[in-house]
């Protein structure tokens, strides 16, 4: 499968927004080249330059995306490139906002892709290794090898990082845990090491489903974990503890209906990938099936929730 990579160069102030854009049209990756992520400050007086990517220039930012190419892709893109031109109209200075538009292999993109990913810590103790890198775990941490190919899902991003935050807190031994738009497998991973006894990963996209296998494998988690092609909730026939889905924020209300009657009374649904948008619309929608607010986190422009179920009285 051949891949459209959309480069955008923008502002810092722009970057989220941008970013935003590409995961609500489906992005499949999303790197973000800031220089304030190449600026370091060791006191309030003393900053420290890190060394800055060539071509990277220094007083823009670089936004880059891949989708699948794919019937209709170029209406999509017309629509990317259509809303970043109004973020102007938001009070969002997006610097020279030149949007370049290229055609990359898999294999290359695999490549590629790569230089981008780093070890990274996320709660109090999951650290995610790319399979790539070398590193050697501490004492009560819980390490997840990953190669993310070109799945969605790597920690990086603010959705995912939260999900796993939340899912580091509310998982137990002993849980049953359903993974809705599972991408490069990552939470499902996260639960299975942090005491989870079956995992049901779920992904509508093969390229996924496929990614999402080879992870597992990876972690040696084939006995706890299973991947599955599918597009609803209905295919999974059992009670479970905890649903989690880092989609969007229409996925997650249609999806609630079925999450009812997936989860045990008192069961947990964790839901990220929603924009501050369309915040209040989640919560009235979730609020109307009968879930109640226990946590929610924001990062960036991103929100993530903790809805339980209410037991029936």
């Amino acid at each position: 499968m051949d891949w459209i990579e959309i480069k955008v160069k923008t502002s810092t102030e722009a970057v989220e927004a941008i970013t935003g854009i590409f995961y609500e049209k489906g992005a499949q990756g999303v790197v973000i080249e800031d220089p304030k992520d190449f600026i370091r400050p060791k006191e309030e007086s003393d900053w420290d330059y890190l060394e800055i990517p060539e071509g990277l220039d220094f007083e823009e930012a670089v936004v880059t995306a891949y989708l699948p190419e794919t019937v209709g892709i170029y209406d999509i893109i017309n629509e990317i490139e259509n809303k970043i031109k109004k973020l102007p109209e938001y009070g969002l200075n997006i610097g020279k906002g030149k949007i370049t538009i290229n055609s990359v292999s898999e294999a290359d993109w695999a490549n590629e892709w790569k230089k981008y990913y780093d070890i990274i810590h996320i709660g109090k103790k999951i650290v995610i290794k790319p399979s790539w890198k070398e590193y050697f775990e501490k004492e009560g941490e819980v390490v997840i090898e990953l190669d993310p190919g070109m799945a969605f899902g790597t920690g990086t991003h603010e959705t995912t990082a939260m999900c796993l935050e939340f899912i580091e807190k509310f998982v137990r031994n002993g849980f049953h845990v359903v993974d809705f738009g599972c991408g490069s497998g990552i939470l499902s991973i996260a639960s299975a090491k942090l005491g989870a006894k079956r995992v049901i990963a779920i992904d509508k996209d093969e390229l996924a489903v496929k990614v999402a296998k080879e992870n597992v494998e990876r972690n040696h988690l084939n006995d706890i974990i299973e991947v599955i092609l599918g597009d609803e909730l209905k295919i999974v026939k059992e009670k479970v503890d905890i649903l989690v889905s880092n989609i969007i924020a229409e996925v997650i209300i249609n999806i609630s209906e079925d999450a009812l009657t997936l989860l045990k009374d008192d069961g947990i649904f964790i839901a990220s990938g929603i924009v501050k948008d369309k915040k209040e619309l989640v919560e009235k929608a979730m609020s109307e099936r009968g879930f109640v607010v226990l946590e929610e986190k924001i990062k960036g422009d991103w929100v993530a929730f903790v809805f339980n179920k209410a037991p029936v009285a």
